[in-house]
């Protein structure tokens, strides 16, 4: 018998009818718009009118709310993520290490700890940091799944929609066992944090079936992401291909973040990184790649012309001294490029904002002061990023884009005498929004994020990861 549908509670009604109300955010201190001096207007969880200089909406709305002390942004989108890593953060054994000591420190100490309990946890951790700066709309990649885990996806579905975040659930893989390879690999990936080839196929057809949602304004979305070349197979790396041309979704994976990785690539392939991904059916525009730091200038012109994505990791390539992405030469060759905070044992943290500085800072230090501006790192962090995601209703204040916006205030010691708003969240180090909007709803408001226990969750997640550091 089919089962009824089930009435709505007074809670949700509420919810409804005020996203079905007219919304006038007016009066910004600025907005990240062009022709919106007085601020936006929201209907139905988009965005519906840009309130111009001296103007007034044109039609009635029914609730207005004063956006005087804030700096209005778009929401930012986070490209690449790894939540598990929050139990990890800052571990001695991999302190002060570049990436392969650093993972091959913690993967035995992952395979052994990481269960569906405190993965629950990091996940919950994750979603709320992620709003808490500023971000709408996350991507995790999430590649390890020892027995217990094999609904990782579901977890990180059901914690992102309880708190509103907008999710892109990367479907990651490890399918080549690094203590088994040959001599020629670089798998460093213990036996307890890989699976079966067809498995993983099986899993992925069932996360598209469950949870990619191709409309408008979709909450989530799912991308397929074998972890990296070096640790899948190529048949893998084939199928997922096939896989997600069949389902219309993203292919991600991690792609030259070292030196090592783009010689290993000529070693064992006899051909370039960016050509091997062509010999698997990846370099089209519904590809995007995590830190592409090695790339050579033949591999950033072709890249570029397949409209091949590249998410920038600044904080992570930083922390593990990994390199630099070549972003302004990405960008310029057609490559769209968005950031991600990248793992949080390799961030370690989960600020989405903090990045947008540090792309800044970066990006003025490989190329100069003028190349790299404020609203460079911006424009990454929200249009690039959503053009990775292929989310073309994300990333900017529009007409007719969804309604999710970060509204930062100025009242830190630390803007005292900006003369620039827009510029002074980045030059002066905004770090934590003091609202959000997802969907035409506030999910933090007034730096809290709505329905989440702050104290509680902080206490039980720094509980759990205790076990993290038995290993000691």
């Amino acid at each position: 018998m089919a089962r009824l549908p089930l009435a709505p509670s007074p809670a949700q009604r509420e919810r409804e009818t005020k996203r079905t109300d007219r919304i006038w955010i007016r009066d910004p201190i600025a907005v990240l718009a062009d022709g919106a001096e007085r601020g936006v207007v929201v209907e139905g969880g988009r965005i519906v009118e840009l309130v111009g200089k001296n103007a007034e909406p044109a039609h009635p709305v029914q609730t207005i709310f004063d956006a005087g002390r804030h700096v209005v942004t778009p929401g930012l989108v986070n490209t690449h993520h790894h939540f598990f890593q929050t139990m990890t953060r800052a571990h001695p054994k991999a302190i002060n290490k570049s990436l392969w000591p650093w993972i091959e420190a913690l993967y035995p100490i992952w395979t052994r700890h990481v269960n569906a309990d405190n993965f629950r946890l990091a996940a919950r951790l994750s979603v709320t940091e992620l709003l808490l700066s500023g971000c709408t709309c996350a991507s995790d990649h999430h590649y390890m799944f020892p027995t217990g885990l094999e609904h990782a996806l579901d977890i990180e579905a059901e914690e992102a929609a309880a708190v509103g975040l907008r999710m892109t659930l990367s479907r990651g893989a490890l399918d080549v066992v690094g203590d088994k390879a040959g001599d020629d690999s670089q798998a460093v990936a213990p036996g307890g944090a890989t699976q079966d080839t067809d498995v993983i196929l099986a899993d992925c057809e069932r996360v598209i079936s469950r949870y990619h949602d191709r409309s408008n304004g979709a909450m989530t979305r799912v991308a397929l992401a074998p972890c990296a070349p070096f640790d899948v197979s190529m048949r893998l790396m084939r199928e997922t291909a096939a896989l997600a041309d069949r389902h219309d979704c993203r292919l991600h994976t991690h792609l030259v973040e070292t030196k090592q990785e783009a010689d290993f690539a000529h070693a064992k392939h006899g051909m370039s990184a960016v050509d091997y991904l062509e010999e698997c059916g990846w370099l089209s525009n519904r590809t995007w790649l995590a830190h592409g730091i090695h790339f050579d200038n033949a591999e950033v012109a072709k890249l570029g012309r397949h409209g091949v994505g590249i998410c920038h990791c600044p904080t992570s390539n930083m922390v593990l001294a990994s390199g630099i992405c070549r972003t302004k030469e990405l960008e310029a060759a057609g490559s769209p490029v968005g950031l991600g905070v990248d793992g949080s044992a390799s961030n370690d943290n989960s600020n989405l904002m903090e990045a947008v500085r540090h792309a800044l800072m970066i990006g003025r230090l490989r190329y100069d002061a003028a190349s790299v501006t404020h609203r460079d790192a911006l424009r990454w962090a929200t249009e690039g990023s959503a053009r990775c995601l292929g989310r073309d209703d994300l990333g900017a204040i529009a007409i007719g884009k969804q309604a999710d916006l970060a509204f930062w205030s100025l009242d830190d010691l630390r803007f005292s005498g900006a003369g620039d708003p827009i510029a002074a969240l980045v030059l002066c180090g905004a770090h934590a929004a003091d609202r959000v909007m997802v969907k035409g709803e506030w999910r933090v408001e007034d730096g809290a994020p709505v329905g989440v226990d702050v104290a509680r969750l902080r206490h039980e997640h720094h509980q759990a990861s205790r076990a993290f550091l038995e290993a000691l």
